[in-house]
């Protein structure tokens, strides 16, 4: 008697069996999500660069290796006047500068100056001589790489 509660019991209305937990996992839509990622990553990327829109001179100069993110400075065709990427004016350049470089070495760490073509020589060196009395005298100008001849 036993033996047919037990039957009934298992094979439920009908005759029919419950079905088992599946204990696989579907990866489909993981690797859907995953590809999607992807796509959205290499779309934005390139819109990711970082700095002042300059038009920079070229030179057939080689690049200089660099092991820690350069401290720069940037004067664009307008005129004005970038630290890293916030814009500065004159007066306040060499105060920044100082509590800049104070955490990188002092002055004598490495200063990268990016200038646009077509700004005048005079406006240029103005600057660059600002640096100099201030006692900056590591101060390396920034160029693309100029190709063929």
């Amino acid at each position: 008697m036993a033996g047919s509660v037990m039957d009934a019991a298992s094979s439920g209305k009908g005759g029919r069996r419950r079905r088992s937990v599946m204990s696989e996992i579907n990866v489909t839509p993981f690797v859907d999500v995953m590809l999607v990622l992807l796509i959205v990553f290499m779309v934005s990327a390139p819109l990711l660069t970082v700095g002042v829109p300059i038009n920079l001179p070229q030179s057939q100069a080689k690049s200089l290796s660099q092991n820690t993110d350069p401290l720069t400075i940037a004067l664009d065709g307008q005129g004005q006047l970038y630290l890293q990427d916030a814009k500065v004016t004159d007066d306040e350049l060499l105060q920044k500068l100082q509590a800049v470089t104070a955490s990188r070495g002092g002055q004598t760490a490495p200063i990268y100056f990016r200038a646009d073509r077509d700004l005048k020589y005079g406006m240029i060196m103005r600057l660059l001589g600002r640096l100099n009395s201030a006692g900056y005298v590591k101060v390396e100008l920034v160029t693309d790489f100029q190709q063929g001849s």
